[in-house]
């Protein structure tokens, strides 16, 4: 696959702590690896965990196949919250979760996202054939769950080798993302969850053209903090983490 413009380095994972430093009051913390287009609802639920669990709340954000791996090779985290339910499965097979906490938690959905000031008109799929849409930035659907979606739809609408000259990989959903909002690519498919920012428009994708997202997440074996490990997820599947989510777009167990 072609290389993406080179925006971020792609061996960089974003970390992120849900709120301020604790200033070393040696605040019981909680890791979690997290899938990039997740980035926006997870720090705002972890802001409210903090507050209520006294704790500290790290993220580490990622594509799910790349911090899959990187978990295997000794990621120190204690949950990991994937935007396919296949790379936790695949941990589970390794025996690296507690299998009894592994649970769905959403399934997500895709938008076709176009640059504001680009002067593209891209209202449907097959708008992104204009001549003038000259990159068309997605996931990289090696290890992106998102670029994988992204390329089912554009194989339904029959369009993907017509494309594929075109397209620039993210790292991730949100460096795919970055490419549309500084204009490095017109247009892209990236996570709803993530679309609502100002250089953006965006239109949703019919999810009959793309397997469904089915997100999952899970305590990892390796945790020296299992229940507060334990409590995050119920947090994030539970009556206060749920409205957050589906804030984001996405669709929630019981949804689907």
């Amino acid at each position: 696959m072609r290389a993406a413009p080179v925006l971020l380095l792609a061996s960089v994972m974003l970390v992120v702590s849900a709120a301020c430093s604790d200033g070393g009051s040696g605040r019981p913390e909680v890791t979690v690896a997290a899938a990039a287009d997740l980035q926006f609802a997870f720090q705002e639920i972890g802001a409210l965990f903090e507050e209520q669990c006294g704790c500290k709340v790290t993220f580490i954000f990622g594509s799910s196949g790349n911090l899959a791996t990187q978990i295997e090779n000794g990621l120190p985290a204690d949950v990991f919250a994937s935007a396919n339910i296949a790379y936790v499965d695949g941990l589970k097979e390794k025996g690296l979760i507690l299998e009894d906490t592994q649970q769905l938690y959403a399934v997500g959905r895709i938008v076709l996202a176009v640059n504001k000031d680009s002067g593209v008109q891209v209202e449907n799929l097959r708008d992104l054939l204009k001549p003038e849409v000259k990159k068309i930035a997605i996931a990289n659907p090696e290890h992106a769950p998102y670029g994988v979606a992204a390329m089912q739809a554009l194989q339904s609408e029959g369009i993907w080798e017509d494309l594929e000259p075109r397209l620039v990989y993210g790292e991730n959903v949100r460096q795919a993302l970055q490419y549309i909002q500084t204009g490095d690519a017109q247009a892209g498919i990236v996570a709803l969850s993530v679309a609502d920012v100002p250089e953006v428009s965006y239109t949703l994708i019919d999810d009959s053209l793309h397997q469904p997202l089915r997100q999952s997440l899970a305590v990892l074996r390796r945790t020296g903090e299992e229940p507060l490990a334990r409590d995050f997820i119920a947090f994030v599947n539970g009556p206060q983490g749920r409205p957050i989510m589906k804030k984001y777009g996405f669709l929630l167990p019981g949804e689907f």
